[in-house]
C-alpha cells in the first residue's frame, strides 16, 4: 500500500482507502459479520483511512467501525459527516444546535472524544455561502470536539466555493472516469491550497467494476434501483448520474484497455491514482474479499500515456456530453 499526504493535517493515508457507506446500507443487505471481516481485511491490507457518515445505516457503519477499531493497534483515521440527518435539506437545518447535536451522536457512535474529520455531507449549495456555518465548525474544533472538518460537494462549483474558507482541510467529490470535470477546474487550486481530495463513488456504484449487465437486478433498498432516476437523493450519486445502458456500453469499449493481470475495479481505481491531486480513493467492500481487490490497486504501475489518452477520447465522446457541466 502507499501513502499520500492529506492536506494541511500531516496525514499520510492510504491511497486506497475504505468508504463504509456500504456496510452501512442503501446497498441492500449486508451481513454483520460480513461487513466487519471487511474492515479488518482493509486494514490487514495497509487501509488507514476510513469514510463514512451519520446517515449510513442510521449509525450502523460508525457504530460497526469503533467495534472493530477496539481490536486493533493501528492508527486509523476515521472521518465521518454530518447534515443529512435533517428531515428536509434546508440551509437553516445548518444551525449550532443541529450541528452540535450531529456531532455529539457520531462521537457516542465512534467511541472517541474527538472526531478526526466531519465533513459536511452534501448541504444545499446554499450553505456554502455562509460563514456562520462554518465558523460553528471552527468552535466545535476549539471546543475538541473534532479535529479537523471538510465538505462533501455534488458539484464541482461547490468545491471550489467551500475551500475559500481557511479551515476547510479537505473535499470530498465525485471523481471517476465517468466523472471527470474535477481534474478540469478544481484540482490546481486545492493543490496550490494543500486540500484534501478524497475521490468518493470511484467506481461510479458498482459499473466499473465491470460485472453488471443489462438484466443486473438489484434489491429494493439498494440505492442502484430507488434512486436511478434521483427519486431520493441526487441522481449523480447513483451510477454517476450516467444512464445505465449507455455506461454498460462505455464499459465494454474501455475493458480492452485493462492491463493484463488487473480487474476491472483495479484498473478504474488505478486511473484515479494517476492525479497526484487526489489524496485517496475510498471503494466501498461489503466483504473481505472485496477490500483485498481495491487494496491491490495501490500496487499496480502506472497507466501508459497512450490508455490515459485512450480512456480520455472514450470519455469525451460517450460520457462527457451527459454529465461534465451538470456537476
Amino acid at each position: 500500500m502507499k501513502y499520500r499526504s492529506f492536506g494541511r493535517t500531516g496525514w499520510h493515508v492510504s491511497e486506497i482507502s475504505f468508504g463504509a457507506w456500504a456496510i452501512g446500507g442503501s446497498w441492500g443487505h449486508v451481513d454483520e459479520t460480513e461487513a466487519i471481516d471487511a474492515l479488518h481485511a482493509a486494514i490487514d491490507q495497509g487501509v488507514n483511512f476510513i469514510d463514512t457518515a451519520d446517515v449510513y445505516g442510521d449509525g450502523r457503519s460508525e457504530k460497526l467501525i469503533a467495534q472493530v477499531l477496539k481490536a486493533r493497534s493501528e492508527q486509523v483515521y476515521v472521518a465521518t459527516k454530518a447534515g443529512r440527518r435533517l428531515e428536509r435539506q434546508t440551509p437553516e437545518g445548518y444551525s449550532r444546535e443541529n450541528l452540535t447535536a450531529f456531532i455529539e451522536r457520531s462521537l457516542k457512535n465512534l467511541e472517541v472524544e474527538a472526531l478526526d474529520l466531519v465533513q459536511l455531507h452534501c448541504p444545499p449549495t446554499q450553505v456554502y455561502y455562509m460563514p456562520e456555518v462554518f465558523g460553528i465548525l471552527d468552535d466545535l474544533t476549539q471546543a475538541g470536539k473534532i479535529k479537523y472538518y471538510g465538505v462533501s460537494v455534488e458539484k464541482v462549483e461547490e468545491a471550489l466555493k467551500a475551500i475559500e474558507f481557511p479551515q476547510v482541510q479537505s473535499v470530498q467529490i465525485i471523481f471517476n472516469m465517468f466523472r471527470q470535470r474535477p481534474a478540469d477546474r478544481f484540482f490546481d487550486l486545492a493543490q496550490q491550497k494543500q486540500v484534501a481530495i478524497l475521490a468518493r463513488v470511484p467506481l461510479a456504484s458498482g459499473l466499473l467494476s465491470g460485472k453488471m449487465k443489462p438484466d443486473t437486478q438489484f434489491a429494493a433498498d439498494d440505492h442502484r434501483n430507488f434512486n436511478r432516476y434521483g427519486q431520493a437523493f441526487d441522481v449523480g450519486e447513483t451510477f454517476s448520474g450516467v444512464d445505465y445502458g449507455t455506461a454498460l456500453k462505455v464499459v465494454e469499449e474501455l475493458r480492452p484497455m485493462v492491463p493484463e493481470g488487473a480487474t476491472m475495479a483495479q484498473f478504474a481505481l488505478g486511473w484515479i491514482l494517476m492525479f497526484e491531486a487526489v489524496s485517496c480513493a475510498i471503494p466501498g467492500a461489503r466483504n473481505r474479499q472485496q477490500a483485498v481487490d481495491n487494496a491491490v490497486a495501490s500496487e499496480l504501475p502506472p497507466l501508459s500515456n497512450e490508455v490515459m489518452r485512450g480512456i480520455a477520447a472514450i470519455y469525451n465522446q460517450e460520457v462527457k456530453p451527459l454529465v461534465h457541466q451538470r456537476w
